[in-house]
């Protein structure tokens, strides 16, 4: 059997990789030698773990981490397919989000920070039927749907009145996992059960409010103004962020989207 192994120079030399790179495998406990002598410590390999030491570089090379690679490699077939398409569905998504801050930086270079018109206005105070979710700042966008989703159907199969625009709510700082909201304006009068859906009153007062037209990627844009406006006026923002869609995908192509932010304000710096 000893005579079928490979050195590790010239299982190297087969699999295209380095000794260094082999030896980096062995010591992460993706790809052990099939023999070590215990005299010279020389390590040898077995023809047929060609293919684990090349899936493992083809891996690395896509920047997948070391525990996932570990995963696939132990798993039988059907479940490493499911294991790599979840990393491809996780790359597609960073891919975008790459995608999103490239355009943003294209759109600074050629322009500069655009001008918003950032105004001091008193809000009302509404009633809105909500869904909630938890998620990550990169998640918005998703969770966001999910939760209109949820939302519009159950309004209509209870027959519950609203009026357009959609509202989201999100807190003032985001940390590593958030909370949002997503609201539709009701008529007062007595509370309907809606499974799934509750209530919420957004108090009314003085905020700060700007327009953002175009993508919703763009809006750290909208953010950064209004909230350069609040702290150079000597005003201190509170929560929670308010967005009302004023002409959503539904109605409008990416660039023409109109969306309202709003951020409820008080006197004084924090």
């Amino acid at each position: 059997m000893h005579d079928e192994l490979l050195t590790i120079g010239r299982f190297a030399r087969l699999c295209r990789l380095s000794v260094k790179q082999l030896r980096h495998y062995a010591e992460l406990g993706l790809l052990a030698p099939a023999r070590v002598d215990p005299a010279t410590g020389y390590r040898y390999y077995a023809p047929g773990q060609a293919r684990d030491a090349l899936t493992i570089a083809l891996l690395r090379d896509m920047d997948l981490p070391l525990a996932v690679i570990a995963r696939a490699l132990a798993a039988d077939p059907a479940s490493r397919a499911r294991i790599l398409r979840d990393e491809r569905d996780r790359l597609a998504e960073r891919v975008r989000r790459d995608r999103a801050r490239l355009h943003l930086l294209e759109r600074l270079a050629e322009g500069g920070l655009p001008g918003y018109e950032v105004g001091l206005t008193t809000e009302p105070a509404r009633r809105l039927a909500v869904v909630r979710a938890e998620c990550a700042p990169a998640e918005i966008g998703a969770a966001f749907g999910a939760c209109a989703a949820r939302l519009l159907p159950a309004l209509g199969r209870a027959g519950a009145d609203w009026e357009p625009p959609l509202w989201g709510l999100y807190p003032l700082d985001l940390t590593e996992r958030i909370e949002i909201t997503v609201g539709a304006p009701v008529p007062p009068g007595p509370d309907r059960e809606i499974p799934g859906v509750a209530r919420q009153e957004v108090a009314g007062g003085p905020v700060a409010e700007t327009v953002h037209s175009g993508p919703y990627t763009q809006l750290p844009l909208a953010y950064h103004a209004l909230l350069a406006a609040v702290h150079e006026r000597g005003l201190r923002p509170l929560g929670p962020v308010r967005e009302t869609y004023l002409a959503g995908p539904a109605e409008a192509p990416e660039e023409e989207l109109l969306t309202r932010l709003v951020i409820p304000v008080a006197e004084g710096t924090p």
